[in-house]
């Protein structure tokens, strides 16, 4: 194992971690500092943003603990393991936690997120492999090391560069909607992953509408590129895409939240022949009921999307690192590891200044 001497201490024998105990307890506390093996790297992180899945898995008790969550990461490069070249400690970098073998059946039709490899998480801060972003330090695999991980250039904040990966999942997304210019596109949510679309929508072409409850977040979707939106406790949505639209209905609709009745108001706010993209309904304990006939009769296509696309990969951290998506602009908290207990509470309970959670594990609160 390979340590500079310079801009990287060494790794301490313990480090602190928000551990998830089950029953929606996150802790922090000291854990063993993860050892890595042959082909793997150390990363120190800097910045870890909350993510909505993580939430989910957290707030519904979806997996047994103990785990340490966390998997929008940036960090620096702390130790690499034997026949590691491409790095070096003091490397910036961002990984992503999931990546696939390229060859199986899922990964010839491109449907990484399916690929078994891919479902295998290859970054931990120890217990089950979890992401391990809210920790101080994190063991990245050797498969994640040869095609997951993405070199941060001088000048780009920590926080800035983990937005990679959420940028990574809405542009897959994107490109399975397929949205086309002079067609409507309604973005139901504005929260941060509700906004990512609005930006990528908005460079494809085509005319925004979106909702959200927070009117914060609608002054940023009006700046971000839509053209109209409305908070849909006071607006009849349905109403209000029609009456732009001829009485047709949106040619497409994102659902980037998961409020109750949200899918159903997807659905009415379409026109016969719309794609309808399901994007935040990620837990098995949710369900999406549509009436057959509007999705049959009416020609409808619904699309689910998850997770991120390795052909996307250096894409996404182009539109990041260049800054032509301004995705700075929706941090709202950088909070040290000792208050992410706050920043979950924020996060699932959001308040009108409270957009994008990030966590900076090195950081302490003062």
């Amino acid at each position: 194992m390979q340590i500079v001497d310079s801009d990287v201490t060494t790794p301490p024998e313990t480090m602190r971690a928000a551990v998830y105990k089950g029953n929606g307890t996150v802790s922090v506390e000291h854990v063993t500092t993860p050892v890595i093996g042959p082909g793997e790297l150390l990363v120190r992180v800097e910045a870890c943003g909350v993510c909505h899945t993580d939430l989910k898995k957290i707030e519904y008790d979806l997996l047994a603990p103990p785990r340490i969550f966390g998997h929008e990461t940036a960090g620096v490069v702390a130790a690499v393991g034997e026949g590691v070249r491409e790095y070096t400690p003091g490397d910036r970098v961002i990984v992503f936690h999931h990546i696939p073998c390229t060859e199986c059946f899922y990964c010839r039709r491109k449907l990484y997120a399916q690929c078994p490899v891919y479902k295998k998480v290859g970054v931990t801060a120890g217990f089950e492999p979890a992401g391990g972003g809210f920790s101080q330090y994190v063991r990245v695999m050797d498969w994640i090391v040869r095609r997951g991980v993405e070199r941060i250039p001088e000048g780009v904040p920590f926080e800035r560069a983990a937005f990679v990966e959420p940028v990574n999942t809405c542009l897959k997304a994107i490109q399975s909607l397929n949205p086309q210019p002079g067609e409507l596109v309604a973005i139901l949510g504005q929260g941060p992953i509700g906004l990512m679309f609005t930006m990528l929508v908005r460079r494809a072409g085509a005319t925004i509408v979106s909702t959200d409850t927070i009117l914060r977040r609608r002054e940023l979707s009006m700046r971000f590129g839509s053209q109209s939106v409305w908070d849909p406790r006071a607006a009849d949505v349905v109403r209000e895409v029609a009456a732009l639209t001829g009485g047709r209905g949106a040619d497409a609709v994102v659902v980037a939240a998961s409020a109750p009745g949200i899918t159903e108001q997807a659905m009415r706010c379409s026109r016969p022949g719309a794609r309808i993209l399901l994007f935040a309904q990620t837990s098995h304990q949710e369900r999406v009921e549509f009436s057959g006939a509007d999705i049959c009769v009416g020609e409808r296509t619904v699309l689910g999307s998850y997770s991120a696309s390795i052909d996307l990969q250096a894409e996404s951290a182009r539109l990041v690192f260049s800054g032509e998506l301004p995705v700075e602009d929706l941090i709202s908290h950088c909070l040290p590891l000792d208050e992410i207990n706050y920043g979950i509470r924020l996060a699932l309970h959001p308040g009108e200044q409270s957009l994008k959670i990030m966590v900076s594990p090195q950081r302490r609160t003062e």
